[in-house]
């Protein structure tokens, strides 16, 4: 029961906060090398639904909350609270509308993280409300079962708000930077940067288009099938393939080298 239980998957919500400006990017962040999952790869801000996040109280902090089911709602918060902790960046609106564009202080971001406090009452102080409506879904991605530790991973696509800075938290990522998708692609191939596999294959579907608005544009349109990867013999060794109709066209890499990137830790 309790190797049943661990083998279940955790729902996680993943950002990629995109700008045009002065090319088309996505911001990324270094995980630390000490935390347990994908460290020291480049990822996108990101991380595991907390209780908080499922909290009936959002209700009167955020836009767009009836436009969504339970479920929907605690994960788009989570995405925010991720990018908050990790880039420092608050998708948010004042109570009048404006944006929210101040520089988030880091030890409030590194108490939240902790949990030593409430995300719901750091922006309750701010007086501002998560653009839960900014968010569009993007894709989602399933851990296989032959893995130990499982994630149900829904990825959103926003515009950045342009007027924050990104600064990573100094715990749990390194190092935060804006970096055009074939670029992304480029360091990983050549090994200088290590990029998990489901975050690599979410880069080339980025890749496909020409801006933040043309991306956006299509992960709208796009028909959402949930990717689990899956073990298939070819040519007598192991690859680990994607649903070919989930918009990545035909993806099999080597067992081995797939693997490697996802436990990696």
């Amino acid at each position: 029961m309790d190797k049943a239980r661990e083998a279940e998957a955790k729902p996680a919500a993943t950002i990629l906060l995109l700008r045009d400006q002065p090319s088309f990017q996505v911001l990324m962040v270094k995980r630390h090398h000490q935390i347990d999952f994908a460290s020291g790869a480049l990822v996108f801000p990101g991380g595991k639904i907390h209780p908080g996040d499922a909290d009936e109280a959002w209700a009167e902090h955020t836009i767009g909350w009836e436009r969504f089911d339970p479920v929907q709602r605690a994960l788009r918060i989570g995405a925010i609270r991720e990018s908050f902790e990790e880039a420092g960046i608050l998708l948010a609106d004042h109570r009048d509308g404006a944006r929210f564009a101040a520089a988030s202080d880091l030890a409030v971001r590194e108490a939240v993280d902790k949990g030593e406090r409430a995300f719901l009452d750091v922006v309750r102080e701010l007086g501002v409300r998560l653009r839960l409506d900014g968010l569009s879904v993007f894709a989602r991605w399933i851990t296989p079962e032959l893995l130990p530790k499982r994630f149900d991973t829904w990825f959103y696509a926003m515009h950045a708000p342009p007027e924050q800075t990104a600064a990573c938290d100094g715990r749990e990522t390194v190092d935060a930077e804006w970096i055009t998708p074939s670029e992304a692609i480029r360091l990983a191939e050549t090994g200088e940067r290590t990029i998990i596999f489901p975050t690599l294959m979410n880069l080339r579907l980025l890749a496909q288009a020409e801006s933040a608005a043309d991306s956006i544009a299509r992960a709208e349109q796009r028909r959402l099938v949930p990717v689990m990867p899956y073990v298939e013999q070819r040519e007598g060794s192991p690859f680990l393939v994607i649903p070919p109709d989930a918009g990545y066209g035909d993806v099999a890499e080597p067992l081995d080298g797939a693997l490697a990137g996802a436990m990696r830790g």
